[in-house]
C-alpha cells in the first residue's frame, strides 16, 4: 500500500504532528480473526458481529485485534518520544543525529505548569507563573544550546558528539508501527487525564485518525471505557 500522509498538528506550533501513513485491516478483519476458531468467515459486518467485538473487548480476548497494522509518522519533542518509546509492543525508526545535522526546531510550551503537590510525576495549571518571562528563559536556553551545537560542528566535532548538548525540547521524527491491540493500550494510557498534556494531544489526534479505519471497534472500546468510569 502506498504511503499517504495527512498531518494532524498537535502542539499549537505548526511543527509537532502525527500522520497515519499506511494501514491494513478493518472491523470485519477482527471479526473474521475471531470466527476462524469455528471455521467461519463473514463478508459483511452485521449487528451480531458488533456484539462479538464488544464481547472480545469486554472479556479481554485480544488476539483478534492483532491481525492488522497501523504506521504513523510522528514529529514530537524528544521528551515526548522518550515517553512514547516505553511502549515496546511496536516498531520504531527514528531520525539519527549521527547521520544528519539536526534542525533548529524546538517546542516551547504555550503555558507553563507548576509541579503537582500530590503527584511526583504530574503538573497542574497555574495562574501565578509569569508565562512571558518563562518563555523567554526557555527559548534563550534552547537557542544558546543550538548555537553551541553549530559551533562544535564548525570546529570539526562529530555529529554524534555535538548533539549531546541539545535539549529534550528539540523535535525528533520517527515511524511508529503497531497493531490495533497495542494501539488501544497506548491510547488507554496516554489519553488518560493523568498523562502529560503534550503526549495526550498526540494520542487524541491518533485516535481520531484510527476511528475512521475501525469505526465500530473504536466506538465500542470507548463506550466500554466510559461504562467502567461510571
Amino acid at each position: 500500500m502506498a504511503e499517504q500522509e495527512t498531518k494532524s498538528y498537535c502542539l499549537q506550533d505548526n511543527l509537532g504532528f502525527v500522520a497515519l501513513i499506511q494501514h491494513t485491516g478493518d472491523d470485519l478483519g477482527i471479526v473474521n480473526a475471531a470466527r476462524v476458531s469455528f471455521g467461519k468467515r463473514k463478508e459483511l459486518l452485521d449487528q451480531g458481529d458488533k456484539k462479538l467485538i464488544k464481547y472480545l473487548i469486554k472479556h479481554q480476548h485480544g488476539s483478534p485485534f492483532e491481525h492488522n497494522s497501523l504506521t504513523f509518522h510522528v514529529k514530537a519533542p524528544i521528551f515526548v518520544a522518550r515517553q512514547w518509546f516505553r511502549h515496546r509492543i511496536a516498531s520504531y525508526n527514528e531520525i539519527s543525529g549521527r547521520y544528519v545535522e539536526l534542525k533548529e526546531e524546538f517546542y516551547t510550551p504555550r503555558e507553563f505548569r507548576e509541579q503537582s503537590k500530590d503527584n511526583r510525576q504530574a503538573s497542574e495549571s497555574s495562574s501565578s507563573l509569569n508565562h512571558g518571562n518563562l518563555a523567554k528563559v526557555f527559548e534563550e536556553s534552547c537557542k544558546q544550546s543550538f548555537r553551541a551545537y553549530r559551533d562544535l560542528l564548525a570546529q570539526g566535532v562529530a555529529r554524534e558528539q555535538a548533539r549531546g548538548i541539545l535539549p529534550l525540547s528539540l523535535y525528533t521524527e520517527f515511524y511508529f508501527t503497531c497493531n490495533l491491540r497495542a494501539f488501544l493500550h497506548f491510547i488507554d494510557l496516554r489519553e488518560h487525564n493523568g498523562a502529560q498534556w503534550e503526549i495526550r494531544q498526540y494520542a487524541l489526534a491518533m485516535l481520531t485518525q484510527v476511528k475512521e479505519l475501525f469505526p465500530e471497534t473504536v466506538q465500542i472500546w470507548a463506550e466500554l471505557k466510559e461504562t467502567e468510569k461510571n
